[in-house]
Order: structure tokens, then C-alpha cells, then sequence
């Protein structure tokens, strides 16, 4: 593991963490204290008043599902793709979402209007509410929220450029047995958290997290691409998200005549890729310059999949793919 880099100003690590220093230089404004509207339930209400109690049932156990999406232009990109993924992870964590894809395309549509959004993110989010407690949870209501917010790069800039650096990460994705995989699942995200504030500790970007089995898997909250002979490598997801942006670009690359293999990639195997990069609708397509002892310098493909990806998604009639 590298040495802590010094912070600055003068701080050292000790004194004050990076995330605080970037959170001062970025003017941090707490996610409870902002303005505008959430929309929740079937109506807008305002920002700060979007509050749950603190009895809500998804807060202790987990019960919740969300999406993540991107603005382009004032439009959501893949909108349907996502509601549609809504549903399907309610459904694979035992609830229904109640809601029709097409009212919530509508609320994406109306909370972007009320918040003045051009470019930006978007979280929808669905949960058991505060009507019961305790592992049983039948009679709890299922609520739906979503918000949406400026959000520039996942990664600072200045990294992203150049290729971020990612550490191993200590967990590993579990096993399909044992845990609903395929649903975007608010509990899923525990370990990532542990592995991303671990990552940001020694100075890195991100974490590579393995599947239960020791092969590669995904980053903390993005697939993972390498290229190799002019060919695309990618894990097989089958024991975590299939992400709209990794299948997104997927399909760029073979309308491109660029072969893509999904196959099982063990970790030793990354000393033979030459490039390396993440995606989702955070990330979007981010160049990776090293993976623990692993270096990869970003090249032709990779800056060729980033510019489509990005001409793509500025497209109003960009349809999920």
C-alpha cells in the first residue's frame, strides 16, 4: 500500500481528511440542507421537508431499491431502462413498486422541470416505510422518492484524465446463493462504502472488488473493461449488476467492429491488458491507470469508446441499449 499523501495547505492527513478538503473547495453543501423540490409519493415537496421517520423500516433492514442516472440536455438518459430495473429490483427483494414506468418517466420529467436541471444526476429510490418493525414487514407501505442534483464527475477531473487508481478491495461480491445480486439493492452497497472510504484512506480512486470465487468482478459502484489485442474483455455479470452503461457500451463497441468477450477473468490475468476503464452512469467511462501491482495506460479504444459514449448520451432519441 502507498505511503498517505500529505494534504494541503500545510494539513496533513491526520489533521484533515481529503474528502473534507474537497468537500471546502467544492463549497459542500449538506444533501438535507439544499433547495428545490424532491418529488415523493406523486408530489412535489419541498427540498428540506423530504424527511422519513426514523422507525422506517428499509433505514434498519435494508428494504430499499434505487436507481442512478444520468441528465443529458435536460432528458434522463435510458430513463425507461432505469424504471424498468426499478421494478425488477422491488420485485426480486419481495415488494412492488407502486408506480407505472411511465408515471415514473413523468416524475423524472417533472422533478428535472422543478429543479432547472440541464446536466445532472438523478436517484430514484423505493422503500418499506415506518407502518411496522421488525424482519416481517408485510404491512409496511411502499414509498417512492425521487431527486436529482448537479453533479459534475464521480471522479475528480484531473485523475480521471489520466487513468484513477484502484486498490483491491477486501470483500469480495457474494455469491449469487446468498445474496439478491441482480437487484439494485440499497444493502448490496454496504461493503462498497467500506471499500470506497478504505480506497480514499490510502489514496486511491476506488476499489476492484472480486466475486466469491476470487475472479474479477467490479469496482465499488461500476463495471470494469479491459483491452487486450484489440479485443474488449468484461466479467460475466452474474453475480453482480448487468449495468445499462456497461451493456451501452457493449453495443458501441460492436457497432464499432471491436470484438467483445465476456468471460470469467482471473486476477493475475490483468499483467497481459494494456488498458483498462470503468463504467456507469457515475462514472460514465473512466480510464483506469492502475490496479494494485497492475499498470494499463489509456489508449485508442478506450478514448474512442469515451467520445461515443459521450456523442450517445446527448442524443435526445438515445434509446437504453
Amino acid at each position: 500500500m502507498p505511503p498517505r499523501q500529505s494534504g494541503v495547505s500545510g494539513f496533513s492527513n491526520s489533521q484533515e481528511t481529503k474528502i473534507e478538503l474537497v468537500e471546502k473547495a467544492m463549497s459542500f453543501v449538506p444533501y438535507d440542507q439544499r433547495d428545490g423540490f424532491i418529488w415523493i409519493d406523486g408530489a412535489l415537496v419541498p427540498w428540506r421537508d423530504a424527511k422519513i421517520h426514523v422507525l422506517t423500516h428499509a433505514l434498519h433492514y435494508g428494504s430499499g431499491v434505487f436507481e442512478g442516472a444520468r441528465i443529458y440536455g435536460g432528458e434522463v438518459f435510458a430513463s425507461t431502462a432505469h424504471s424498468e430495473r426499478l421494478h425488477a429490483s422491488a420485485n426480486i427483494i419481495g415488494f412492488e413498486v407502486p408506480y407505472t414506468v411511465a408515471q415514473l418517466d413523468q416524475a423524472y420529467r417533472d422533478v428535472i422541470e422543478a429543479q432547472g436541471l440541464t446536466d445532472g444526476y438523478l436517484r430514484p429510490i423505493a422503500w418499506r416505510g415506518a407502518e411496522e418493525m421488525g424482519v416481517a414487514a408485510k404491512r409496511t407501505k411502499i414509498h417512492v422518492a425521487v431527486a436529482c442534483w448537479d453533479w459534475g464527475s464521480y471522479f475528480p477531473e484531473e485523475e480521471r484524465l489520466k487513468g484513477i487508481r484502484l486498490r483491491w478491495a477486501d470483500y469480495r461480491r457474494p455469491d449469487p446463493a446468498t445474496a439478491p445480486c441482480r437487484a439494485k439493492a440499497a444493502g448490496l452497497y454496504m461493503i462498497c462504502t467500506i471499500e470506497k472510504h478504505k480506497s480514499m484512506d490510502e489514496g486511491y480512486a476506488d476499489a476492484l472488488m472480486l466475486d466469491w470465487q476470487g475472479r474479477v468482478a467490479e469496482a465499488t459502484g461500476a463495471n470494469v473493461f479491459f483491452v487486450k489485442d484489440g479485443k474488449l474483455h468484461t466479467p460475466i455479470a452474474d453475480c453482480f449488476l448487468d449495468g445499462i452503461t456497461r451493456r451501452t457500451v457493449i453495443a458501441l463497441a460492436k457497432k464499432r467492429g471491436i470484438e467483445v468477450i465476456e468471460r470469467r477473468i482471473q486476477p493475475e490475468e490483468l499483467a497481459g491488458f494494456e488498458q483498462c476503464f470503468l463504467t456507469g452512469s457515475a462514472a460514465e467511462v473512466t480510464p483506469v491507470s492502475e490496479i494494485g501491482e497492475y499498470r494499463f495506460t489509456p489508449g485508442e479504444m478506450t478514448k474512442t469508446l469515451m467520445a461515443g459514449y459521450s456523442a450517445g448520451t446527448r442524443v435526445k432519441t438515445a434509446a437504453a441499449e
